[in-house]
């Protein structure tokens, strides 16, 4: 009898081990999983979310553990909802004022601002659509509609009413104007005809078959077109967001860049 009460206790005993090394093990592989999967939310220009989408899928193949969430709109709107609390990791912004306000208030990483491209401001109009060739066709009685970004909020509104104003012809033709919350939604008007002409990015207009370019502002009638970007202080993940714009200054990064019609500062 004692000889069978001795085997079951080492029965049991083995039982007990076996089950804490595999809770152990279990535990120690959750700890190794969670701390190898990280998330970085990017806020970004709208201009860019083509370009980004294939910059996001080169970096995921050299880094698959860590997972790129965007979040595209007006640079205005993306400062307004970081100020406001959002846990965003990087900003990339299609205007300076918007970085600007952010390191003036504290809230960037030192050392990571940077220029990662610039741009052209164009005029563009339905791609079947005849008689415009310059900006003063905007006066013409037959153009009735013309889309820009909403300068306030949108920095390529900005820049086309800083062009406009430039070239004397701003006040004659804001009747036209339709607003628009960003610059994507300026593209998708002209390329519905829902406006006959509007101001985007040379970069919005090579992305569609469905609008042509008229003429690119010249740059000394605008504020320069550039995209800066940095990491917020607020970033839970500070070693992948800086590797992520280590990675956005890199060749690869460069050419997928130029490839979408972004200018390398």
């Amino acid at each position: 009898m004692k000889r069978k009460q001795f085997f079951t206790f080492i029965g049991i005993a083995l039982t007990s081990l076996i089950l804490a090394v595999g809770l152990a093990f279990i535990s120690s592989s959750s700890s190794v999983v969670a701390q190898s999967n990280t998330e970085l939310l990017v806020s970004a220009a709208a201009s860019m979310k083509d370009v980004m989408e294939e910059i996001k899928t080169d970096y995921q193949k050299t880094k698959p553990n860590v997972n790129i969430k965007y979040n595209f709109g007006a640079s205005g709107a993306l400062l307004q909802q970081i100020q406001q609390g959002a846990p965003v990791d990087v900003f990339i912004s299609a205007g300076k004022k918007q970085v600007d306000t952010l390191e003036q208030s504290g809230q960037l990483v030192t050392g990571t601002r940077g220029i990662l491209a610039k741009n052209r401001l164009v005029l563009i109009v339905p791609k079947n659509a005849t008689g415009v060739s310059s900006f003063n066709n905007l006066k013409d009685a037959k153009i009735k509609k013309i889309a820009i970004g909403e300068p306030r909020s949108v920095p390529a509104g900005q820049y086309a009413e800083e062009a406009l104003k430039k070239l004397g012809i701003y006040e004659s033709i804001k009747p036209k104007f339709v607003y628009a919350n960003n610059v994507r939604q300026v593209l998708a008007a002209v390329e519905s005809g829902n406006a006959d002409a509007g101001l985007v990015y040379q970069t919005d207009a090579k992305i569609s078959n469905k609008v042509k370019v008229v003429v690119a502002a010249d740059e000394k009638y605008h504020s320069p077109i550039v995209y800066p970007l940095a990491v917020l202080k607020r970033t839970k993940n500070m070693q992948a967001a800086k590797d992520f714009l280590q990675f956005l200054s890199s060749e690869q990064a460069k050419t997928v860049l130029q490839k979408y019609g972004f200018i390398l500062p």
